[in-house]
């Protein structure tokens, strides 16, 4: 069992206040976006083992020792590396409108860019490494996110009812073609506007969204957002684009999943992520960070259809399950009530987040291990199972079919 010490990532959009208060230490005034808990090769952990190597990368210990750290059958199957990462995110502003590639999309993209010599660390680059990058999102507190694009007659019903000259276009692509089609040209004739009209339009479907908001009780909240989005980003075609999504709001403990291809952006709320070891992202907007439209028009899986918003699966001794179709993560969480120590069942890498309360990890040699609010701790495949008991919410990754 080993504690983890992570790194606080910085940005814009980022809270001032919670991601602090999860770690009780006292906000610097600057906004902390990201905590990373992982082996990612740009902000791993660090573990100090009491070894005399003092505190190293987590992405080093598993690298020396893969089938220990691991599992032999996630060492076959990913090599010497952890294939999820864990983060919480605190969202005050919105992210980018984004997608992320499938398996093949990250491989070749990789390949090319390397092969033309576009820098790793280069502003322009899209692939930063050649894995796909599926993610899956669990609400701390509310969560608003935009995810998928929304059922077609729906969306042509909202813009129809916002009635901006310019959105004509989107709606005869949605009405005339099939869905796929129709959806490739509604997004990039919005993706696509010319730079003198993108605040003329803008600001159009900002002042449409409040009307709109303030007289049709099912659309209220998806132009609140669309409205809220012009203001930040007065003049980014990501504002239109973001007329053809779904609209959702999660709850504690509710999670959504973004597979391959799947357009979304997270608008606000305080979450648990993980996903597979990857940087890949590709954006089109609501961002200063680099733009590559038809890159992400290839990748993007032109299908409409609702949120399916996950409530957890109840799975063994308490422990409830948020399901997903990817071999690289499993995430699951624990509400413990004082109950008796659980074994966590080994066999695969496993990092433990103390989201509330106080819990202990137990060995059989009687050790015993804090794990507090804000705290994390990483348990190689190898180690004897560890208990797990106390008054808190943990949540637990690691591989589907282990543990």
């Amino acid at each position: 069992m080993d504690r983890l010490v992570n790194r606080v990532r910085k940005s814009t959009w980022g809270s001032t206040t919670a991601i602090p208060a999860l770690l009780g230490v006292p906000p610097n005034g600057e906004p902390q976006a990201e905590l990373w808990m992982g082996a990612h090769p740009g902000d791993p952990s660090r573990v100090d083992r009491g070894d005399g190597r003092g505190p190293r990368s987590l992405a080093d210990v598993i690298a020396d020792a893969p089938e220990h750290e691991l599992g032999a059958a996630t060492a076959a199957r990913f090599g010497a590396r952890l294939p999820f990462l864990l983060k919480v995110l605190a969202a005050e502003q919105p992210l980018s409108l984004q997608v992320h590639p499938n398996p093949a999309q990250a491989a070749e993209g990789f390949a090319d860019e390397e092969a033309r010599g576009v820098p790793l660390g280069a502003r322009a680059r899209n692939y930063r490494d050649a894995s796909h990058k599926p993610e899956l999102a669990c609400a701390l507190s509310d969560l608003e996110a935009l995810c998928g694009f929304r059922e077609v007659a729906d969306t042509v019903r909202l813009l129809d009812l916002l009635a901006v000259p310019e959105l004509q276009t989107c709606i005869d692509a949605l009405r005339k073609e099939p869905e796929a089609e129709g959806l490739r040209l509604a997004m990039t004739h919005a993706l696509t506007l010319p730079d003198h009209r993108r605040a003329t339009v803008v600001g159009e479907v900002a002042r449409a969204c409040l009307r709109v908001a303030a007289a049709d009780a099912s659309y209220a909240a998806a132009c609140a957002a669309v409205a809220d989005l012009a203001r930040r980003h007065p003049a980014d075609p990501g504002v239109v684009a973001a007329l053809l999504l779904n609209h959702v709001r999660l709850t504690r403990g509710q999670a959504v999943y973004f597979a391959a291809g799947l357009p979304h952006s997270y608008l606000r709320g305080v979450f648990v992520e993980i996903l597979a070891n990857s940087d890949n992202v590709l954006r089109c907007g609501l961002t200063d960070k680099h733009i590559d439209t038809a890159e992400l028009l290839r990748v993007l899986e032109f299908r409409a259809g609702p949120v399916d918003v996950l409530d957890p699966v109840e799975g063994d001794d308490g422990e409830q399950v948020y399901p997903t179709p990817v071999p690289d993560f499993r995430l699951s969480r624990f509400e413990l009530a004082g109950e008796p120590a659980r074994t966590l069942r080994t066999g695969a890498p496993q990092i433990l987040l103390c989201t509330d309360g106080a819990a202990v990890l137990t060995d059989p040699g009687g050790g015993e291990l804090p794990l507090l609010r804000g705290q994390s701790v990483y348990i190689p495949a190898e180690d004897t199972p560890p208990g797990l008991h106390g008054t808190a919410t943990v949540f637990r990754a690691t591989v589907p079919g282990r543990g």
